[in-house]
């Protein structure tokens, strides 16, 4: 008996490796779409943010010159919530793993949250609001309650899901680039279905208990869409988290991993110990969203205003008013363009990156494309100006002048496809080089995003003062250059990520070919 004990510890030990070694290869890629379906579910739900909140809020009587700082909810949750995530999920040692428990809090409060909004009228009514009266000040305060959570659970969701997609690739620079791929392309899945479904006015019929004496049929279909939009996030993340295995986590004994690090601290000493690569990756990650936000803040605000010549101020007449909505339309229609493409497009970014000589080449190249589909802004606005000019009067763009503008919201598909994949593969092959979390660095990573943000939000109106009222082009212009710089300093300063590895070399020690 004494005999046989070190040959079963022997075999355990042998087993335990086996398990270890299995779990260090890189998932199958079923796992990794899976996964990465999430994103619909959740890009669903922010299409339908974008395109309907805004007036919402503005039904419920909330002020419009204020109506944009609701907006600024998205990027402070996002700074703090992220990196908190991305921290506690890097070191949760629950028996469902790491990463799963925070997907499906996330999809817990995304479900409180989108009810709060739905019934802000129902339950404002219900505590005192006037029914005719505004503003509606009880279901404006629910609303915002319910407006805060929903980007705290969208912020739960998306990084421990990308995270969890960078676990299944272990480390395998490939699979990463893919792996964002297919979430890029979820998300343009999202985008699409939720441009959709905003835009159909009857879909309340089909969820008839949603209109209600405090909630028309506007606020209905609101309700509608987001009924819609939690059966569409539970199929996705109940199957994924149920088919998916997420690798449970334990600090190794003695190390400084399992102690009770206080967060600010940690994330301080991550930035502190950041290495070149990943510096360089903020900067340009920085520079191409300081780009990219006037666009997507104000894309359909510059049709309505700049290329069909409405408006929506206070002494503005009927005529300025139609031609706006009208662009705010033909706004909404170049968004679903821009998501087909972005769908597509998303498909083949890894291999157009392997084509094209890297990541870093890619990114690279599709900035420089931004910057040239911002400056063209410049060109249809002038187009139309000519074009009223020519009238007299203010009237509907020429079909030229239309088809410019798709086209631009078409083309900007390509760079949002790489912008919405390639930063974060890169982060995860970076952070995995280095031996640092991967929820932590995604996190850190949506620091280079939410500021940006922020700083847009903040000082878009001042900047279009400056320029005496300019409406959006000056935003344009600046991202324009943003861009350009973003593009330029890919191609100079932005390192390499590894090679893949060759085919006798474990996929999970890759990470450190190139980096020596």
């Amino acid at each position: 008996m004494a005999g046989d004990q070190p040959v079963k510890a022997t075999n355990g030990a042998v087993a335990l490796e086996t398990q270890g070694a299995e779990l260090m290869e890189p998932s199958p890629l079923r796992k990794i779409i899976l996964v990465a379906s999430i994103a619909a579910g959740v890009q669903f739900g922010w299409a339908i943010q974008v395109s309907l909140l805004t007036p919402y809020v503005q039904y419920l009587g909330f002020p419009h010159k204020w109506s944009s700082l609701i907006w600024m909810f998205g990027p402070i949750s996002s700074m703090l919530v992220q990196p908190i995530i991305g921290y506690h999920s890097d070191r949760c040692t629950s028996r469902f793993g790491r990463r799963r428990p925070f997907i499906a809090a996330g999809t817990a409060l995304f479900t409180v949250a989108v009810f709060l909004i739905g019934y802000a009228a129902d339950l404002g009514q219900s505590m005192g609001d006037s029914k005719v009266k505004t503003p509606k000040t009880r279901a404006i305060a629910i609303f915002a309650l319910g407006f805060w959570i929903l980007d705290i659970a969208n912020n739960t969701l998306q990084g421990p899901c990308r995270a969890f997609l960078a676990d299944l690739s272990a480390g395998n620079a490939r699979k990463m680039l893919t792996a964002n791929a297919f979430f890029s392309f979820f998300m343009a899945v999202g985008n699409a279905m939720g441009y959709a479904t905003g835009s159909y006015k009857n879909l309340y019929k089909g969820f008839p208990f949603t209109l209600t004496d405090a909630c028309d049929v506007y606020c209905a279909n609101l309700k509608s869409c987001f009924f819609l939009s939690i059966i569409r996030l539970l199929l996705v993340t109940v199957s994924s988290l149920w088919y998916v295995k997420d690798k449970q986590w334990s600090p190794e004994p003695g190390s400084e991993s399992g102690s009770c690090v206080p967060f600010f601290g940690e994330i301080f000493s991550a930035l502190k110990e950041l290495k070149h690569p990943m510096w360089m990756l903020l900067i340009v990650t920085a520079l191409n969203w300081i780009a990219w936000f006037p666009f997507l803040l104000f894309d359909t605000d510059w049709m309505g205003r700049e290329v069909y010549g409405g408006n929506l101020d206070a002494n503005a007449d009927a005529v300025s008013k139609k031609l706006y909505y009208a662009g705010v339309r033909m706004g909404t229609l170049g968004l679903m363009l821009n998501a087909i493409v972005l769908g597509f497009i998303s498909l083949g970014v890894e291999w157009v990156g392997r084509k094209m000589g890297g990541a870093k080449r890619l990114w690279g190249v599709v900035n420089f494309i931004l910057a040239i589909c911002l400056a063209m802004t410049v060109l249809v606005t002038k187009q139309a100006e000519a074009h009223w000019r020519a009238v007299g009067e203010k009237v509907p763009p020429t079909a030229d002048v239309k088809a410019g503008a798709l086209t631009i919201f078409a083309v900007l598909g390509i760079p949002q496809a790489i912008t919405f994949s390639t930063p974060f593969a890169l982060a995860s092959i970076f952070s995995s080089s280095s031996g640092a979390g991967q929820g932590l660095s995604l996190g850190v990573l949506n620091l280079a995003i939410v500021i940006p943000q922020m700083v847009v939000s903040l000082g878009g109106g001042l900047f279009d003062e400056m320029f005496g009222g300019g409406g959006n082009l000056p935003g344009f212009v600046v991202g324009a250059i943003a861009a350009a710089l973003s593009g330029v300093l890919a191609f100079t300063v932005l390192p390499s990520p590894p090679p893949p590895p060759p085919p006798d070399m474990p996929s999970h020690k890759a990470v450190a070919v190139g980096f020596h």
